[in-house]
């Protein structure tokens, strides 16, 4: 059953950023609230209460709200129409569909001058006879009854029968209060049979629907295998109570209300416990395997994109993220080896090709796609350029042939610090002799007199 809490009311004063004593609207609908209490303390400043759909059997703890002024009530337990008097502005009250049989009880109500509106329809003393005349001469600041308009007539009328009506309206509250209590009397007794047997149920467990003593012949009788047998036993039994209890006749009355709500709790109790019981432990998601080898996983279904850019010396992963989704639920962790997104507690997972720095690495997200973009600089890449060359495919060949040769001869340093204690000076000029060096034009070679083979022709101008 719903108690009224501050954690309540700050929830549903969000429109007023969860501050409660500035309220002025406040909506309690639907939370099976069984009385009203300490909104008096906390809200003072209220206007419009709604309370409709609740269990609340008693006005109470109201009085302090002077500035209210609608109040619904509809769809409660309430028997009596009290405690009203110190909400000096209300303006409208909505009592629909309750268990009012007091009609006099309204009287309470003359106090508030400025009330024009009331409801009471569905009550026990709607179907009284002159009910409306009753009300309209009991209350004459009413400009609206039942959402109907009250005439000059009609209320002139209602007060010279007033006496009449008066008298008649007593007889049958008198008859209404003498069936209720019989009503009440039988409600506390079923309660009383109904907990005597779930009491009989609780010392004897295990021997529903048989006497406690007959062990003999429960041995013979073949129960179910496993849990999903007694599952199914429990919830055919259960189904059999639910419709038994739903097709028995009963009054509408606050105990009614009252036990189709505890069966129903009860109904959804037992539904949790079958459950939980069918429940199945799923055996955690396997990322990396016992050798330590990372595996592909993909468990958030997202499409996603692996490109290995050259010219950067990187390898970019883009994952389609839900594009609405908040970012706080989304977790980035990059591995020299692979890189991981846990989505929603959803694990994604890719090995990638090549090694990465994870310290440099960086994830951004699109504000308009909301993609997550993951850029990832590989470890000791080395960027190559193009070149362009007009001697054509064999100089190409030629050019990448030291290259290669040199990648092959990478030499790797020596730790033993016995062999080399300080830095060789010779060999490190050494080994810029042999770095290729950039393909120099030839000068151009002008013949001379001195050529063997020069023919110094006199009909040929001199080269200026």
């Amino acid at each position: 059953m719903g108690r009224i809490t501050e954690d309540l009311i700050r929830r549903n004063a969000e429109h007023n950023d969860c501050v409660i004593f500035s309220l002025e609207e406040l909506s309690l609908h639907q939370q099976e609230i069984e009385r009203l209490e300490h909104i008096d303390k906390w809200c003072r400043d209220l206007k419009i209460l709604y309370l409709q759909n609740n269990l609340i059997g008693k006005i109470e703890n109201v009085s302090k709200l002077k500035k209210l002024e609608y109040l619904n009530l509809a769809l409660n337990n309430i028997e009596k129409i009290e405690n009203l008097e110190g909400c000096e502005g209300l303006k409208k009250l909505d009592l629909t569909v309750n268990f009012i049989g007091e009609l006099s009880s309204i009287k309470t109500l003359q106090h508030n001058i400025h009330l024009k509106e009331l409801f009471l329809m569905g009550n026990p003393c709607a179907d009284f006879d002159g009910y409306r005349q009753f009300v309209v001469a009991t209350l004459q600041q009413l400009k609206w009854l039942d959402g109907k308009e009250i005439e000059r007539s009609e209320r002139i009328q209602a007060l010279q029968n007033f006496p009449v009506i008066e008298q008649q309206i007593g007889e049958q509250e008198k008859a209404y209060c003498l069936k209720r209590a019989k009503d009440k009397e039988e409600a506390q007794r079923n309660l009383r049979e109904e907990e005597e047997n779930e009491a009989k149920g609780r010392n004897y467990p295990g021997f529903e629907g048989q006497s406690p003593f007959s062990v003999e012949s429960k041995e013979h009788v073949q129960a179910p295998e496993g849990q999903e047998g007694e599952c199914n036993q429990k919830k055919f039994k259960g189904s059999e109570d639910d419709l038994e209890f739903w097709n028995k006749p009963s009054l509408f009355t606050p105990e009614s209300r009252l036990e189709t709500l505890r069966h129903m709790e009860k109904q959804r109790k037992d539904q949790e416990k079958l459950s939980e019981k069918k429940k199945k432990v799923k055996p955690p998601r396997i990322l990396i395997t016992k050798d330590g080898k990372a595996l592909n996983v993909n468990d958030p279904k997202l499409d996603f994109s692996l490109k290995d850019d050259e010219k950067h010396n990187q390898i970019i992963l883009d994952l389609a993220v839900y594009r609405y989704m908040d970012t706080s639920l989304i977790d980035v962790d990059v591995q020299p080896n692979y890189v991981r997104v846990t989505v929603k507690g959803k694990p994604f997972q890719l090995v990638l090709p090549a090694e990465v720095k994870p310290d440099s690495s960086s994830a951004k997200r699109s504000q308009t796609t909301g993609h997550l973009v993951i850029c990832m600089p590989k470890v000791d890449g080395v960027i190559t350029r193009r070149q362009t060359s007009k001697f054509g495919e064999s100089t190409l060949d030629s050019s990448r042939e030291p290259a290669n040769q040199r990648n092959k001869q990478i030499e790797k340093l020596e730790v033993d610090p016995s062999k080399h204690s300080f830095p060789d000076v010779a060999n490190i000029v050494q080994e810029k002799t042999h770095r290729p060096r950039r393909i120099q034009s030839e000068p151009k070679i002008t013949a001379n007199e001195e050529d063997p083979d020069f023919e110094d022709n006199p009909e040929v101008p001199p080269l200026i």
